[in-house]
């Protein structure tokens, strides 16, 4: 196993915890300012605000626990294709969601450039 795919693995195991935090400082961290992401609904946006302003205490639904399972980490070497599923339980109900984000090496950091969400089969 690589260093950039232990680093993306630690990573990726943060996120899931600050979306149960909320830590909404996390994503302030690892998003890149002009990240791309593209939503459910195939359109993409510079989401950086939204997804911080998301995961603020007090705002939006919270989860009580968040799985995430089929993790593919590729290592690009300053780059990293992450793809997963991820199943989030809350209050109303829970919802299991694929992911696919792009990780790129940012000085001694990496920062979340691009990714997708979909609703998992």
């Amino acid at each position: 196993m690589s260093e950039t795919h232990r680093e993306i693995e630690a990573l990726e195991e943060q996120l899931r915890l600050a979306e149960l935090g909320p830590d909404a400082g996390f994503f302030e961290r690892v998003l890149a300012d002009r990240v791309v992401l593209v939503a459910e609904d195939g359109r993409s946006t510079l989401a950086k605000a939204q997804v911080v302003a998301a995961h603020q205490p007090g705002a939006g639904p919270k989860f009580t626990r968040v799985e995430m399972r089929d993790l593919t980490i590729i290592d690009h070497g300053a780059a990293a294709v992450v793809t997963c599923r991820g199943t989030y339980h809350g209050a109303t109900g829970s919802a299991t969601l694929a992911f696919m984000r792009v990780w790129l090496r940012v000085g001694p950091d990496w920062q979340i450039i691009a990714g997708s969400v979909s609703t998992a089969a």
